[in-house]
């Protein structure tokens, strides 16, 4: 049974008090389905609704390419939306700003080893901490937009897992700041992204399918090494592969070629399959081992955001530590600067984030996380 507008959004969903219609909301438009859909549930239940669209990179020299987002057919899709329910569309350049923000740092965590998330990168700065910015210039109330997370108010606003789950975004969103959480909104939180097109389709929005967003929006065709060559060269210096002991069993053609599990490509022979098991930037070295060797139990992190007191960040907790990855149970201790996981899990990689969650009487909360910086047996 599909649910009805009033169904999802219906009696104060934002939790102001006072009139919608006296209640300025920015939703921050990607030109796809589910920041149209915010748009249109909000502008229908009488809220004063202004879509922003945000320019962040040169479209003519990156181009359009299937799966990714926000490039330039995404922004005439988001004007043609907010045209279609008559709301105010701004469009701004942060094309600098991502560019030192985001592409910038994306190609350096390849020259330091790591495996980046620029997506939190992109949601941390330009998206939450200057959009954030923009949307308070123009008096707005909140920031909504079309995130699968759900923020629920107790003492303070918290970040919980969406009702679908195959669709969380939490992972990243983990370093989202009290501040911006008290002010941002998610309206489909409580919604299956199924009724999400259920509803662009009934609102006749032109977006309704419209597939959704896969690859990193700046890497064209999803090869980001050509990114990282043309940023930083350095990192595509010829070096050996070696075992965990240190025995040179081959040569790679740079460290950017290669990420942490990976099993394909690495051109040494062996009767097992070997796995890169660690990337040793300072030596330009690749080092390889058995899947065995991949396992890791303790996680040691950087820059943790807190989502909570620090003093509730110890104990039992779950953790993700890929978006694609499963809660693995573990012991957080040193105020959620190391992780000790329950089992050995394959694959953890610098530069990727750890994100901590528990399970209360709502549902999974959030409690903030932390960029991986390394990780041992």
């Amino acid at each position: 049974m599909s649910l009805s507008t009033s169904d999802i959004i219906s009696g104060n969903p934002l939790g102001f008090d006072k009139e919608k219609s006296k209640t300025k909301v920015v939703v921050a438009m990607s030109g796809g389905v589910d920041s149209s859909v915010v748009a249109a549930l909000l502008k229908q239940e009488g809220y004063e609704v202004i879509g922003i669209t945000l320019q962040l990179f040169d479209y003519g020299k990156i181009g359009k390419t299937k799966g990714t987002c926000c490039a330039g057919k995404d922004i005439y899709d988001a004007k043609k939306v907010c045209d279609q329910l008559d709301i105010k569309h701004e469009v701004f350049n942060y094309e600098s700003i991502f560019k030192e923000e985001v592409i910038e740092k994306f190609a350096d965590s390849y020259v330091r080893g790591e495996t980046p998330i620029p997506c939190v990168d992109c949601n941390q700065t330009v998206k939450f901490r200057d959009l954030f910015k923009s949307a308070r210039n123009l008096d707005a109330d909140a920031l909504a937009t079309g995130h699968y997370v759900k923020r629920i108010f107790d003492k303070g606003a918290k970040m919980y897992r969406p009702i679908d789950t195959n669709r969380d975004q939490s992972y990243f969103l983990f370093n989202t700041t009290q501040e911006q959480l008290d002010y941002l909104r998610f309206p489909l939180g409580s919604l299956p992204k199924k009724e999400t097109r259920n509803i662009a389709k009934n609102l006749n929005l032109q977006v309704a399918n419209k597939p959704d967003s896969q690859d990193i929006c700046f890497v064209p065709n999803g090869n980001y090494k050509s990114i990282v060559e043309k940023l930083r060269p350095e990192s595509f210096k010829d070096g050996n592969i070696v075992d965990i002991n240190g025995k040179i069993l081959g040569r790679h053609n740079g460290i950017a070629n290669f990420t942490i599990g990976q099993r394909k490509g690495i051109r040494v022979s062996s009767l097992d399959p070997y796995f890169v098991v660690k990337i040793d930037a300072i030596n330009n070295e690749v080092v390889i081992g058995s899947r065995e060797d991949l396992l890791v139990k303790k996680i040691y992190l950087r820059e943790i955001n807190y989502l909570c007191d620090i003093s509730d960040l110890k104990g039992d907790f779950f953790v993700k530590v890929r978006s694609t990855g499963n809660l693995l149970p573990c012991t957080v201790s040193n105020a959620g600067a190391m992780v000790t996981l329950n089992h050995g899990e394959a694959g953890i990689s610098p530069g990727q984030a750890c994100v901590f969650y528990k399970s209360d009487e709502t549902g999974i909360r959030v409690f903030g996380g932390g960029w991986i910086d390394r990780a041992e047996k």
